[in-house]
């Protein structure tokens, strides 16, 4: 969790350095940014010897699509559509990513969305509507800040297939490489003439920290922490990312302070707190009776089947479970065939007698 929080928030302090482009060329300035952010990775890798398996034929397409959408296809959504919208409005658009995260992530998986973390992401959206302040729109800024909300989600739901195939460090390497080279050749394209322009001192400047900080690193840790708890539950943590924004813009004298602030500040914690938790377990008693009830309930003919010696384990064990007796540990007692360590649910009278217990 600690490095995926330490992600957004590297990434939401960056939102005043990624200004200082705005007359950069786009999507060339972009493909730079990513094609050195690759080197650097791959450079981690062969320095650190940590292995960095090529992508097979199943993950390309997956990385195409990532670098498309997720990378380049975000960063350009969200400079245009600034120019359409107020910064506010953006930002509350960006709010609803963890919801969609929480959403899309299971069901992608085939599995059910679970509470916390769609609680938890209703509550960051809230937190982020709040801190951005909302604000005017043209209808063009309406439609490129919801394309950057999809385009923000997808970065994280492409890559979940490829995490669990090729790992976070080749995950975040080989990604920059296809934004890198797709969007040198989408930029030369777009714009033949201007795509190449070189970088003033200020312009270098926030792309050697865009580079370095914000893709090589926050890259890596990203992809680690949604390997480690999944898109759903590291999709609360996006609602970070305004946060950190808000603190540097403070600290730097960018905006002034608004009590509606910590509000927001207080929504986008309890969200990510909430969002964050796991499902308890019950309790190894209940668990292991509620197991023994099925397995008695469906399989009854099954393990007689399969253990035909007489004293059936099962046969054993039901009358325990109906009763509802505790459980014991059995440690190596004389005569008992449950490996050393194993649960039980014991009649405590007669089996003691059979396993020789005084």
């Amino acid at each position: 969790m600690t490095i995926g929080v330490l992600g957004v928030l590297i990434v939401g302090a960056s939102v005043p350095v990624t200004g200082m482009l705005d007359g950069y060329p786009v999507i060339t300035g972009q493909a730079l940014r990513y094609a050195l952010a690759g080197v650097l990775l791959l450079a981690w890798a062969r320095l650190s010897g940590r292995p960095l398996p090529l992508p097979g034929a199943r993950d390309l397409p997956s990385l195409i699509a990532l670098a498309a959408t997720g990378m380049i296809g975000f960063q350009a959504c969200l400079l245009f559509a600034q120019r359409y919208a107020e910064p506010g409005l953006v930002a509350a658009f960006l709010g609803g990513t963890p919801l969609v995260l929480a959403l899309a992530g299971p069901l992608a998986k085939g599995n059910r969305p679970s509470w916390a973390p769609v609680t938890g992401a209703v509550l960051a959206g809230l937190g982020i509507a709040v801190l951005s302040g909302g604000g005017a729109a043209r209808w063009q800024g309406l439609v490129l800040a919801a394309l950057a909300m999809v385009c923000e989600a997808l970065f994280t739901l492409l890559a979940v297939g490829v995490l669990e195939r090729l790992g976070p460090l080749a995950t975040a390497t080989w990604g920059c490489f296809a934004a890198g080279a797709g969007g040198a050749v989408v930029g030369t394209i777009a714009d033949p003439s201007g795509a190449w322009a070189w970088p003033d001192g200020r312009e270098l400047i926030a792309l050697g920290y865009l580079t370095v900080v914000v893709t090589a690193i926050a890259f890596l840790l990203w992809y680690s922490a949604v390997s480690a708890l999944g898109a759903d539950r590291a999709g609360v943590l996006v609602g970070l990312m305004p946060v950190s924004g808000l603190a540097v813009s403070l600290l730097l004298g960018m905006q002034d302070f608004r009590f509606s602030q910590v509000i927001g500040v207080a929504l986008v914690s309890s969200g990510v707190v909430i969002g964050l938790r796991r499902r308890e377990l019950d309790e190894p008693g209940a668990l292991d009776v509620e197991m023994l009830h099925d397995v008695a309930g469906d399989d009854r003919d099954h393990d007689r089947a399969h253990r035909p010696a007489e004293g059936d384990l099962l046969d054993e064990l039901r009358p325990a479970a109906d009763r509802g007796q505790p459980e014991h540990e059995i440690h190596g007692a004389e005569g008992n065939r449950l490996a050393k360590g194993d649960l039980a649910v014991l009649h405590q009278g007669r089996d003691r007698e059979r396993l020789g217990d005084s």
